[in-house]
């Protein structure tokens, strides 16, 4: 602890007024009865391919909406709200699903690729979305989530992955604390073997687990065994690039048995190696840096280092018109300083074995009485959760107190109080509050639940007041990305093939 304070007093009142952060968020459009809108994307957001702060995630029907870099939470989420009023005012009588785990889904084929145009970019895009339907299925790539981008000034790429290596020790807090995915509509799972039992009576096409947090960042989540034998170490940049190459560059049959084409000649995938390109790879936080035109992200990591974390574990809050509050971005602000302050020894392959068993523990059984979690550093042994949890809290009173000297106020320390207050009764968690919801008004049933938070969610914000400026801007933006598809799509003049074959090279990742 004196670590820590000693590191957060040597921080100048500038470093702490000069972090950044942006939200990448992600929803499904649903129709009025809960069921998955098969519509196109909406012509009135323009294009997904080039549209700076609209665009969509793996499915046609799944948006994506993008803030841009922000010095304040509050403006952060002003410029989310007033995206989100555009949107809802450009799609009709559909619905952003305001759940992470999906609404009512079709037949697994039936789930429509996101389609970008006819370039080579867009059709990359494309393609890689098929690859992840063959490799994974196309219900899993369904579920949204927010990611939360965040930087400091002055940071080294060593200083990045020294909080990366306690955000992956310490993330079981954010879990516990904003987990809101305890259950999912029965067609998520249809024809999978999983561990989830029915909730309500049979009719209720619910399943889910009494304690969880987040099935999303579960093992019927974004999980992968074949990209768990990578074991990425986050010890530097040099290692982690070089295990991020072997899975970009390693052959893995069961991906070479798929192909790259059918027989008909059209794309399977990208490739056939345990990743097809970087964002393949799951992580609950990504080391991250603004690439240039065509770049490959790995080889701007390893030519100019890290610029910012991707924290890609949050849960969509169904009972928030965004789906993040200001006081929970002030915690994962807070959260990520403590990351960076304290102590963080290398990681070894058996903690991160551990670290992989606490995620997979927290997300089915989070609220389960007297959970214990694997600590591998500074002592190796089990420990009590929320006696960990609880630690963890102490530890952030003083950045709290810091941040709220440099912004005024104490916003702050409101939002670490709320989190001590919830931590001390698990049932005011969000996943408590989504079953107890879900049981006393929805007969258990999680579409029923999630379409009513959907619907409340819609007139909320089509009844708020939107900034003339702001909606006017969104729409230049969108006629100015249906024109600047067409100029790269008129401009295209290589085959498509010979596009893959390039951008793919391996030697396109070293710098």
């Amino acid at each position: 602890m004196s670590s820590l304070n000693d590191r957060l007093s040597r921080l100048s009142p500038d470093r702490l007024t000069g972090i950044r952060r942006g939200i990448e968020k992600e929803s499904l459009r649903a129709r009025p009865d809960g069921a998955l809108a098969l519509t196109p994307h909406p012509a009135a957001l323009g294009s997904p391919l080039t549209h700076p702060h609209i665009t969509t995630d793996f499915s046609e029907s799944q948006l994506e909406l993008i803030t841009g870099v922000h010095d304040s939470v509050d403006a952060c989420l002003h410029e989310l709200r007033h995206i989100h009023q555009f949107v809802y005012r450009a799609i009709g009588e559909e619905t952003l699903w305001v759940g992470s785990m999906p609404c009512g889904l079709p037949a697994d084929e039936t789930i429509p690729i996101a389609r970008y145009g006819t370039s080579n970019t867009g059709r990359m895009k494309s393609v890689y979305r098929m690859g992840l339907s063959h490799r994974y299925g196309r219900r899993m790539q369904t579920i949204s989530g927010i990611h939360y981008n965040w930087s400091m000034p002055g940071l080294t790429s060593e200083d990045y992955f020294a909080l990366i290596r306690n955000f992956r020790r310490h993330s079981f807090l954010l879990l516990l604390l904003f987990g809101a995915s305890p259950a999912v509509c029965s067609s998520f799972v249809a024809g999978r073997d999983h561990p989830l039992l029915p909730l309500g009576s049979s009719t209720s096409g619910t399943l889910g687990l009494p304690h969880a947090t987040s099935l999303r960042m579960g093992r019927l989540g974004y999980q992968s065994d074949a990209q768990a034998a990578l074991a990425i170490s986050y010890n530097d940049l040099e290692n982690y690039a070089a295990s991020l190459h072997e899975g970009l560059t390693r052959i893995h049959p069961p991906y070479a048995a798929i192909g790259i084409r059918n027989p008909g000649g059209e794309y399977n995938q990208l490739a056939t190696t345990l990743l097809q390109i970087e964002n393949e790879f799951y992580s609950a936080v990504r080391p991250k840096r603004v690439i240039r035109a065509g770049e490959r992200p790995l080889h701007a990591l390893r030519e100019r280092g890290v610029e910012y974390v991707e924290v890609r574990c949050m849960d969509l809050d169904p009972f928030v018109p965004e789906g993040i509050e200001a006081s929970t971005a002030r915690f994962i602000d807070m959260f990520l300083l403590h990351c960076l302050l304290t102590e963080s020894p290398r990681d070894t392959p058996r903690e991160i074995a551990a670290l992989a068993r606490n995620q997979d523990r927290v997300a089915a059984r989070g609220r389960e009485p007297g959970l214990m979690l694997e600590r591998v550093e500074p002592v190796a042994g089990e420990v009590q959760l929320t006696a960990w949890a609880a630690q963890l809290l102490d530890e952030l009173v003083p950045i709290a107190s810091a941040l709220d000297a440099n912004q005024g106020g104490g916003a702050h320390r409101d939002s670490l109080a709320s989190a001590g207050a919830a931590l001390r009764d698990l049932d005011s968690l969000p996943s408590a509050r989504v079953l107890g919801s879900m049981a006393s008004e929805y007969d258990h049933s999680h579409v029923q639940f999630i379409r009513a938070r959907s619907a409340i969610t819609a007139r909320a914000l089509l009844e708020s007041a939107q900034s003339p400026a702001m909606a006017a801007s969104l729409g230049m933006m969108a006629d100015d990305s249906l024109r600047e598809q067409r100029t790269i799509e008129i401009a295209d003049i290589v085959p498509f093939e010979d596009y893959r074959r390039e951008y793919l090279s391996a030697a396109r990742l070293m710098p």
